[in-house]
């Protein structure tokens, strides 16, 4: 899939709002070890290097209208990313991320299995959608645009991903950084079902840790 980020939902506006807000105010635990760090809204606090997606702490979201009705929400399980990471430089900065499209996941019993399949994902066909970044833009100190090349169902478009910063700093063993990216794509540009025709907003939060 190709991504237009779009913070003209009220809903990605709230979603990145709270962000915001959860990374200048949340309190760090009284109670971790002496080895483990909380992270702060600061960029520079993870230091230049390349960092790796932590699988066990990354969301990958889809928000679908039903219809009309509301929103149904589906989650992939499977993801992998690198950032090559310069806080004195974000306009350097590079991401690749790849997500397994068979790993769909949601509540509605036996539909990840269709949508797995030829009528809407074809994973079979295109195990998986891809995102490689052009340019970094620095917003403010923790908000910045990332724009990149996005591949779904074998189609390539450019997407611009708006990104806040929730939490940078020693982590447990290795620098982290965490963030949180929003957008919005239209599903009958990457040749999708006509099921699907209303814009989809894409929701990721991801911590990545710098790798040796």
């Amino acid at each position: 899939m190709t991504f237009k980020a779009s913070l003209a939902s009220p809903i990605a506006i709230a979603t990145v709002a709270a962000a915001s807000v959860c990374a200048a105010a949340t309190p760090c635990p009284t109670v971790l070890p002496p080895s483990v760090a909380c992270g702060t809204p600061d960029p520079a606090a993870a230091p230049a290097g390349t960092y790796a997606i932590d699988a066990n702490h990354a969301s990958i979201v889809a928000r679908v209208s039903h219809i009309g009705y509301s929103f149904s929400t589906f989650r992939f399980g499977k993801v992998t990313a690198n950032v090559v990471w310069s806080p004195a430089s974000p306009e350097q900065s590079k991401l690749t991320a790849a997500v397994d499209t068979a790993s769909i996941g949601t509540p509605v019993e036996g539909f990840a299995t269709e949508l797995q399949g030829e009528k809407y994902l074809n994973s079979a066909k295109f195990p998986q959608a891809t995102f490689v970044s052009t340019a970094f833009h620095k917003v403010d100190a923790t908000h910045g645009k990332v724009d990149g090349q996005f591949t779904l169902l074998g189609v390539t478009k450019p997407v611009t991903f708006d990104v806040t910063l929730v939490g940078a700093g020693k982590g447990f063993g290795a620098p982290r950084m965490g963030v949180e990216a929003v957008t919005t794509i239209d599903p009958q540009a990457y040749g999708m079902s006509p099921f699907f025709v209303a814009p989809i907003e894409l929701v990721i939060d991801a911590e990545f840790q710098k790798t040796p």
